[in-house]
């Protein structure tokens, strides 16, 4: 290391390492749990899904939650998930979010508009 150069800041190491750029595509699956069928849950997500500029969509599971996957810029995708988190709701959530559980992954691609299944 050269003493007359500064060392890199925390962050710039990170990203040398291969850590995600915030505009790095990314897939957020993310499974919410709560009072969010039949409330116009899947509608409130894919409105702020498409407001953030991503695809994907939202689908009621079986045992009671919501899976939604938004396929877009990481940082997008981290919009919506604090949106998805956040309480007491600023965004006008319907229902009532009890958890959320996010995966992140590459992006499949494929995706268009932004669906309610």
């Amino acid at each position: 290391m050269d003493p007359d150069q500064p060392a890199a800041a925390p962050s710039d190491r990170t990203a040398q390492a291969g850590a995600p750029d915030d505009a790095t595509p990314a897939r957020l699956t993310a499974f919410v749990r709560g009072r969010v069928q039949g409330v116009g849950f899947r509608w409130w997500a894919r409105a702020r899904a498409l407001e953030l500029g991503l695809a994907g969509s939202a689908v009621n599971l079986s045992d009671g939650r919501v899976q939604v996957v938004a396929e877009g810029q990481r940082t997008a995708c981290e919009g919506l998930l604090r949106l998805l988190e956040e309480q007491p709701s600023t965004a006008y959530r319907p229902g009532a979010v009890t958890g959320v559980s996010a995966q992140w992954g590459p992006p499949h691609g494929g995706e268009e508009g932004f669906l309610e299944r």
